[in-house]
């Protein structure tokens, strides 16, 4: 499961300059988001997003620290966005490659392909969204369902951190 995190934050990371201002936002309401590392591990979890927590979210993994890209190619068609990246995560470099397809107002999936100098195989990365309708009652905007059944709301959280907006 650790490795499994690492990958996905790694995933993250490596598409996250197009996350901010090059992707369009999801359409308002609750996300089944399935993720499948190059080992075949997989976890599933939910997320109930609108504009603004949706904006949120994506930005957040624009700016995460350490990371410095001196090459990031975006290119989009009416259904695909491809990303090409190469970045120094935590002092690698890192050449992410990213395909993008679908629709952000009911299905898409990413598959992201990544490689580290010095490691010597390649990371994929498959990451499918698929838009199940409005949030559940009860569940506000930023909220997660983990995949151990726990709810997470990130807004609440990087208020409490002091790292959100109000």
């Amino acid at each position: 499961m650790k490795r499994f995190g690492a990958a996905c934050c790694l995933a993250m990371m490596c598409t996250a300059p197009a996350f901010a201002s090059d992707l369009p936002a999801r359409k308002a309401g609750l996300w089944q988001i399935t993720t499948t590392v190059t080992s075949g591990h997989t976890v599933s979890m939910q997320q109930c997003v609108d504009a603004k927590t949706d904006e949120i979210m994506q930005s957040r993994f624009a700016s995460l620290p350490q990371r410095s890209c001196s090459k990031h190619d975006v290119q989009k068609s009416a259904d695909k966005i491809t990303i090409d990246s190469v970045c120094t995560i935590a002092g690698r470099t890192t050449t992410g490659h990213t395909v993008i397809t679908g629709s952000f107002d009911s299905a898409y999936t990413m598959v992201l392909t990544s490689e580290v100098k010095g490691v010597p195989t390649p990371r994929n990365v498959t990451m499918s969204a698929k838009w199940l309708g409005p949030c559940a009652a009860g569940q506000k905007p930023g909220d997660v369902v983990l995949p151990n059944g726990k709810t997470v709301n990130v807004v609440d959280m990087e208020r409490a951190l002091g790292v959100a907006p109000r």
